[in-house]
């Protein structure tokens, strides 16, 4: 299996930026195609951001698109969310997510795809 563990949220005013990070251990990284899904209170865990095997493909949300950037380092074994003008709306425990055995390019955006989950970051968003 595949352990992750996601850093880097926080406490943050509206407009800032931060920049989560999935540090992943247990396969070959470049065999997973890698996701953030976040949870907001009181609401179902959704979608956020997906990337390919390679790094590639991306997809992102609506709600995120032009502000949160996805990205990989298969060298270090991590993936990335920059999430750049943050509103209060982001605010939600961001989790990061494995798929194994896929194609290179595929890019994942269902939770039933993924395999494997980390424990999640808390990420909060004043105005």
């Amino acid at each position: 299996q595949v352990q992750l563990v996601e850093s880097g949220g926080g406490l943050v005013q509206a407009g800032d930026s931060l920049r989560l990070s999935c540090a992943a251990s247990g396969r070959t990284f470049s065999g997973l195609a890698m996701g953030w899904f976040r949870q907001a209170p009181g609401k179902e865990r959704n979608f956020v951001a997906t990337i390919s095997r390679s790094g590639g493909n991306t997809y992102y949300a609506d709600s995120v698109k032009g502000r949160f950037t996805i990205s990989r380092d298969n060298a270090k074994n991590a993936v990335y969310l920059q999430m750049n003008s943050l509103k209060p709306e982001d605010t939600a425990i961001y989790y990061c997510a494995a798929v194994l055995d896929v194609g290179l390019g595929y890019v994942p955006i269902f939770q039933d795809e993924y395999h494997c989950w980390g424990q999640g970051t808390q990420v909060t968003v004043s105005s």
